[in-house]
């Protein structure tokens, strides 16, 4: 089965940033006030955007950022919040169940999406919509998703130097993604090669708290959606507390697992001791171990690398399984089901 449309998404990524960054998202004067909280609501591939987000801004964001992945927003939302509604294709149920709640507390809501209920529902209540193309997968259009939500932070003064990172993550992934494509042979691809030794296994994907864990997410999530496959994921330290206990018994079952560790070298040092420490307690106990390392200078870059890597794998790990990863009938079933 053909993979094509989803290597013109993948390959289309830094597009998607120089996108955003010509684009003039301006939004009106009233939004530029003080702030006490600011919450992301979204799920699936919408709210990667949001945990991208959250995890950049952890270094320099002065106010709490939380993800919302629900239909209820959280009861400390208020005329003080500023609350990002973020659904790319505008109709994803949880979310405008949240723009709801959000609108009735008073918040200051801006939505970001390519159209559909929300962008009628922003229209009609007069809140800010940051409307980006559509057409894609979501899980597809991340670089769409996270980049106007980061540079509208930017503009309301809350975050820096996000022009600078985004051009060059782009750079980053451009240079990337010319060794991932498919007419490069597994030899010189390295997500072809994580994907060959992923099949036939159950990846576990280790990040670490504060700067790969959504990082770790977007892999679990890509090899979910893209392979159809189970994955799992943690982070460091907080795995060393009881997961990396867990691989004791059942032996069989062990032997089947690949894990993936996503490295940083800006990593924590006494991380990288744990990181060390726990490959030799699971080596011989796994079916194998796989390192990742980011790329780049900035943040941004730096993680985008790691995900790149990721969305690839996933993909020509659907094509080991003989799948087309771009379909979901799963989640397409749930919601016409949810729809009756």
């Amino acid at each position: 089965m053909s993979a094509e449309k989803m290597m013109d998404y993948l390959y289309d990524l830094p597009e998607q940033f120089d996108y955003c960054l010509k684009r003039n998202f301006d939004i009106p004067d009233n939004y530029h006030k003080e702030y006490e909280n600011i919450v992301i609501s979204g799920l699936g591939g919408s709210a990667i955007g949001g945990d991208i987000l959250r995890s950049y801004a952890l270094s320099q964001a002065r106010l709490p950022m939380l993800v919302n992945r629900g239909y209820d927003c959280p009861a400390f939302v208020s005329p003080k919040t500023l609350f990002l509604a973020i659904s790319y294709s505008g109709n994803t149920e949880e979310t405008l169940s949240s723009y709801q709640q959000a609108r009735a507390k008073g918040a200051a809501i801006i939505c970001i999406s390519s159209g559909g209920k929300m962008e009628s529902m922003a229209g009609e209540d007069g809140y800010a919509m940051l409307k980006i193309p559509g057409g894609m997968v979501p899980r597809a259009a991340t670089g769409l998703l996270f980049a106007p939500a980061a540079l509208l932070l930017e503009k309301l003064g809350m975050l820096k130097g996000v022009k600078s990172d985004i051009e060059e993550t782009i750079k980053v992934l451009e240079n990337i993604r010319q060794n991932l494509n498919p007419d490069i042979d597994i030899a010189g691809n390295p997500a072809k090669t994580i994907a060959a030794k992923l099949k036939g296994s159950i990846p576990v994907v280790w990040g670490t708290a504060g700067f790969s864990e959504a990082a770790a997410l977007r892999w679990k999530a890509q090899i979910n959606e893209n392979a159809k496959s189970p994955a799992y994921y943690n982070i460091f330290p907080e795995l060393n507390h009881n997961e990396i206990v867990g691989f004791e018994v059942p032996e069989d079952l062990l032997a089947k697992i690949t894990l993936v560790i996503l490295r940083d070298e800006f990593d924590h040092a006494q991380v990288k001791k744990r990181i060390v420490i726990s490959q030799q307690i699971v080596t011989g106990r796994v079916k194998e171990v796989i390192e990742v390392s980011s790329q780049g200078k900035s943040w941004l870059a730096r993680f985008y690398s790691l995900c790149y890597l990721g969305d690839y794998a996933s993909t020509y790990l659907a094509l080991e399984y003989g799948i087309n990863p771009t379909p979901v009938k799963v989640i397409d079933y749930l919601k016409a089901e949810l729809a009756k």
